[in-house]
């Protein structure tokens, strides 16, 4: 197996619609395959016949995983198949070392590298917490606790020089922001670019998971966001990680960075 550069037309960019496979693509340039369900490359975890037409001819992917481990399991093989020789896997802070889906990439035979971000710094406009932030009001189950939340464009960055360069195969890089902050100090940041008020309510766990399933989300992913942002509430959340340092050489951006090019500037 090498670990020369990877050619620079053959990444093959899931979820490239997303927050980071966006980002990913737009780093990539020409060097990019994107593919989702909406993408010219089509892609989808639940239809597996999409799935050898878009790895066709490349040798590097991007991987944002689906909600089932089995389904990466089940990718994997057939990655290595057409020839793709290095996978960078999207996984999370907290992953146990015997992750399912990390599983799956570690034991291909294939390079790989393992990015564990925190939560984005982008969900404040973009996902989650958006609506809340828009209407005035955000109601979380973090209490007072600190989080260094990241900038997904250090996300993109760290990910383009694991599918393209030598050195990172078999790392697993933790990425964090440069700072822990509160949710109610992010807000307040958030207040001051844009001069709309907006409240933060702690909310109990039961509640929260119970709204995000009226919402529509599945009861595991309602489960699952609740489990972590209760981890933050807990003070469990709030060390700073080092991989955007390993990896890029410098700071990762600021809360402030991401406020002056977010949609709120």
């Amino acid at each position: 197996m090498t670990t020369n550069e990877i050619n620079a037309d053959t990444v093959l960019v899931l979820a490239a619609s997303g927050k980071t496979g966006r980002r990913v693509t737009a780093l990539l340039g020409d060097a990019a395959r994107p593919a989702s369900r909406s993408s010219a490359t089509k892609f989808d975890w639940s239809d597996a016949d999409t799935w050898e037409p878009a790895l066709t001819g490349t040798t590097a992917v991007y991987v944002v995983p689906p909600d089932n481990p089995a389904l990466l399991a089940e990718f994997v093989p057939l990655a290595v198949k057409t020839g793709v020789t290095r996978l960078v896997l999207l996984s999370m802070r907290g992953a146990p070392d015997d992750d399912p889906f990390e599983a799956a990439v570690k034991e291909s035979g294939l390079e790989w590298t393992i990015l564990r971000p925190t939560w984005f710094m982008q969900n404040f406009d973009e996902d989650l917490f958006a609506p809340g932030v828009e209407y005035g009001e955000l109601a979380v189950p973090a209490g007072q606790g600190i989080h260094p939340f990241i900038d997904v464009v250090d996300i993109a960055e760290v990910a383009v020089a694991a599918l393209t360069q030598p050195g990172h195969s078999g790392q697993t890089y933790e990425l964090s922001g440069p700072e822990s902050l509160s949710f109610a100090e992010m807000l307040a940041r958030i207040v001051e670019v844009t001069g709309n008020p907006i409240l933060y309510a702690d909310v109990e766990p039961d509640a929260f998971a119970a709204s995000m399933r009226d919402l529509g989300y599945p009861a595991e992913i309602a489960d699952l966001v609740t489990m972590l942002l209760v981890r933050i509430r807990m003070g469990e959340e709030a060390h700073l990680s080092d991989g955007v340092q390993r990896v890029l050489g410098r700071e990762p951006r600021t809360f402030a960075d991401y406020l002056g090019s977010s949609s709120f500037a």
